[in-house]
Parts: structure tokens; C-alpha cells; sequence
């Protein structure tokens, strides 16, 4: 394989710029370095932690203009969520910076005989394996986590958004972080692999597809390391028989589109009760037809180009494939013969157990309409998946909605009548397929760590 990397404009084709990979035995000099840094950075206040993730955060709105550049040019993403991401990523630095202390806290405790003060201490270099389609947010939302419970990171980030890796390593440095507590490494997946062995690295959290996620873990867990998984959904958005199917249109075609549809917590299945059937998908379908796919950076665009050609390829045939399987298409699939890696927004119908579009995630701005013959078959289809990830409820009916969320959606998260995507003080994962372990609001910051029993006898 060759040492050399191209990021690629997916809007206009043309290379952005040339990156050389790390050798692994650069990159295990990274991780001893990280290791090094630790054993300092390890014995630092709280107090200094927070100030610097506050500098950071302070940092990326004031370079929110070169960072939303970045995002545009080399995965593809619309401007103005650029801007979000960025908002985003600024306030998880906040929230981490003002709660990390109480979080991480000791507690003490009594036990027959004496006391104990149980501390959470950091475990020393996490490697981060991240993809590209937040490439801000994805970095931080681990990273400040963890360098707020005191270990250090070593991030490989996806190939395609270097630019944006470098850029990370540059603000938390810029924001005064000792060298080596963050790093990006410019490595290819299979020097990824090899780093999970190093015998510094002492946990390892992945975001990306349930195979390789699934891999990552048996490699860590072969020597006893943990991991934390987030591996991307089908996720079902309910519409039920007394849904204001108004608003259920507008958050699901939200739900569907952002970030071009490329999103892991996305709505991409879409359950809809007999009843109301006919008008959410007609209402739905107006909706889809009217947004425009075009360039990222303009004001106007709803939708950029996917991230990678083959990434478009890919998508493209789990349409056709579901339309093989009797899938019907009402608008879109077809792909433009243009310039950049565009893919059309796709509505498919009568979808099955079998189909692509039922069983896998279409990473794009594809929809999945399955009509349902009431409420109680509605949920049980949302739960015939591998994944669980998010999902979403509409109901005029709020306490049912609490209810089914509470008790039958099998999922780590759940919206009612709306779509989000994160929040800094809410914990962001999911169950089954879609992995393990939680993100956002301090429950990171705990993954990480040495719950410790010190022992004090009277």
C-alpha cells in the first residue's frame, strides 16, 4: 500500500492537498511519547484542566471560520452545520471543563471496620479510531472527555478529512495542552490495528461501522483492554395513529437530511401506522422534492455531495438491491451525471425483512416508508433491527410516548415528537449492533478510569 494520501473536494473532485502516513514504528513512538506525557499530565489539577478546555473552546469559535472551511472542502458538509458542529464541539469543552471536577470527585464511603474513599483515577493512553463525518465534533466529543479525567489521546482519524485531524492537533496544542496529551496520528486502518497492541494503550473507543467496530473490540478484549463502541443504526422513527403529522414531517425529513444524510442517529426507517399513512408519506414526499442538493458552501443548499465516491457507489446499490427485492422507488435513486459525488434525495417504499433498506444503514439521504397495521405492530417493526442506536416516537400523546420510549423502544436514545442529534450534558450511545458505552454528559468522562477502593481501617 502506498504511503501517500489524497483528500479529494467530493463537490468538485479535485485534490486538496498531500499526506505522507506514519510508519507504525512512528506511530508506536507517538504512543510511548502520549505515555510520557501522561504520567505528568496525570497529576494535574482539575482547575488547570478546565482552563485549558475552556481556552479551547474559546479557540475553535474564533477559527469556526477555517474549521467550517475545512468541513466544506473535504467531506462535503453544508456551511451552516458546519457552524453547528462547531457550537457543538465548543460547548461539550464547557460542559466538560465546568462539571469534570464534581464528576470525577472521590466519594467516601463506611464500610464494618472503617472508611474508603473510592477515586476515579485516569488508566493512562486512549486510542481514538474516528470517522469522518463529523470530523470535529467525533474528535472532541472523546478527547475532551478524556484529557479532563487525566490520560492522554492518540486519534486516528479517516483518511479523507487529514486536513482536519491536523487542524484538531494544532488548536489543542495552540490552546496550551503539554505536547503529546492529544495527537493525531496520519495512519492507515491496519497501523491502527497494530496500535491497540501497544502495550500503552490501555482503552480504545471506536465510532464507525458494526464490522470493524466488532473487530476493534476482539482485538482489545483478547488483552483485556476496554472499548467503547458507537456503530451507527437503522434507526425507526414512529409515526403513530394520533400524530400531528405536521410536525412529524418536519422533524423526520430534518431527521433524515442532516450532515447529507450521513449521519449514524439519523431517522432512515420510517414506521407509519395504516391510518396515517397516506398523508405523512405525501406530506413527506412534497417536503423531499423541494430541497435542494447542490454546493455546500452556497446559503441556499439543503444537501452536499456524499463524502467519497465510494461511498455513493455503495448506497446506490443498496437502493437498487431493495428495489430488486421489491422495494418501490417513489422519487430519486437515480445517480446524476455530473461533476462530485451527489447522490439524489431517494424515497423507497413497501420495505421488507431482506432488503437492504429493512436490515442495513444507508448511509445517505435515503428514505425507508414501512406502513404499519397499528400501534402495537409500529413498535414491534422498530425493534426488528440489529441496531439500536436512536429512534423517534410521534404522538399527540405524550405520557404513551414517555411510556413506549421508557419500556419497549430498545434503543440508547429516543426522541419525542422532534429530532436532536446531541447534547453536552445528555449521554449520546446506543444498545445491540450499535455498541456500547456512553458519551456526553460526564458519563465519558468515567469510561475511562480506575473506579479505585482505598481502604482505611479504624
Amino acid at each position: 500500500m502506498s504511503d501517500k494520501v489524497q483528500t479529494i473536494n467530493p463537490a468538485t473532485e479535485q485534490c486538496l492537498a498531500d499526506y505522507t502516513l506514519m510508519t507504525e514504528a512512528e506511530a508506536n513512538e507517538a504512543v510511548d511519547n502520549a505515555h510520557h506525557a501522561f504520567l505528568s499530565w496525570k497529576k494535574t489539577s482539575f482547575e488547570n484542566r478546565a482552563a485549558l478546555l475552556n481556552t479551547l473552546a474559546e479557540l475553535m469559535e474564533s477559527k469556526a471560520d477555517d474549521i467550517v472551511d475545512m468541513m466544506v472542502k473535504e467531506m462535503g458538509k453544508v456551511a451552516a452545520q458546519g457552524y453547528q458542529e462547531v457550537e457543538l464541539c465548543a460547548a461539550i469543552c464547557r460542559y466538560t471543563a465546568e462539571h469534570g471536577a464534581s464528576v470525577l470527585d472521590d466519594e467516601n464511603r463506611v464500610y464494618d471496620g472503617g472508611s474508603a474513599i473510592i477515586t476515579y483515577q485516569p488508566i493512562g493512553v486512549i486510542l481514538g479510531i474516528q470517522p469522518w463525518n463529523f470530523p470535529l465534533y467525533q474528535v472532541i466529543r472523546y478527547s475532551a472527555a478524556n484529557v479532563m479525567a487525566g490520560n492522554t489521546t492518540v486519534m486516528k482519524h479517516a483518511k479523507n478529512v487529514f486536513g482536519m485531524a491536523r487542524m484538531i492537533q494544532t488548536m489543542y496544542e495552540q490552546a496550551g495542552f503539554p505536547k503529546n496529551v492529544y495527537q493525531s496520528l496520519l495512519i492507515e486502518g491496519k497501523t491502527a490495528s497494530a496500535l491497540i497492541k501497544h502495550d500503552k494503550v490501555r482503552g480504545v473507543t471506536f465510532t464507525g461501522s458494526d464490522g470493524v467496530g466488532k473487530s476493534v473490540a476482539e482485538t482489545a478484549a483478547s488483552l483485556a483492554k476496554k472499548t467503547v463502541l458507537e456503530l451507527g443504526s437503522n434507526d425507526a422513527f414512529v409515526v403513530l395513529s394520533d400524530a400531528d403529522i405536521d410536525t412529524a414531517v418536519e422533524a423526520c425529513v430534518k431527521g433524515r437530511i442532516v450532515n447529507n444524510g450521513e449521519t449514524c442517529v439519523a431517522a432512515k426507517r420510517f414506521i407509519i401506522v395504516d391510518e396515517v399513512y397516506d398523508e405523512f408519506t405525501s406530506k413527506f414526499t412534497e417536503t423531499f422534492k423541494g430541497l435542494k442538493v447542490g454546493d455546500p458552501a452556497a446559503d441556499d443548499t439543503d444537501l452536499g455531495p456524499m463524502a467519497r465516491e465510494d461511498l455513493r457507489d455503495k448506497l446506490h446499490d443498496q437502493v437498487e438491491k431493495s428495489v430488486e427485492n421489491g422495494a418501490r422507488l417513489l422519487l430519486g435513486g437515480e445517480v446524476p451525471q455530473t461533476t462530485g459525488w451527489f447522490y439524489p434525495v431517494t424515497i423507497l417504499a413497501d420495505i421488507k425483512p431482506g432488503m437492504p433498506a429493512y436490515d442495513d444503514e444507508l448511509f445517505g439521504p435515503v428514505a425507508s416508508f414501512i406502513r404499519a397495521k397499528d400501534d402495537a405492530d409500529a413498535m414491534r417493526i422498530a425493534n426488528d433491527s440489529r441496531y439500536g442506536l436512536g429512534g423517534g416516537i410521534f404522538t399527540t400523546d405524550k405520557e404513551k410516548a414517555i411510556r413506549l420510549a421508557r419500556e419497549e423502544f430498545d434503543t440508547g436514545m429516543v426522541n419525542i415528537n422532534g429530532y436532536s442529534l446531541a447534547q453536552p450534558d445528555l449521554p449520546f450511545g446506543g444498545v445491540k449492533d450499535s455498541g456500547y458505552g456512553r458519551e456526553h454528559g460526564g458519563f465519558g468522562m468515567r469510561e475511562f478510569v480506575n473506579e479505585k477502593t482505598i481502604y482505611i481501617a479504624e
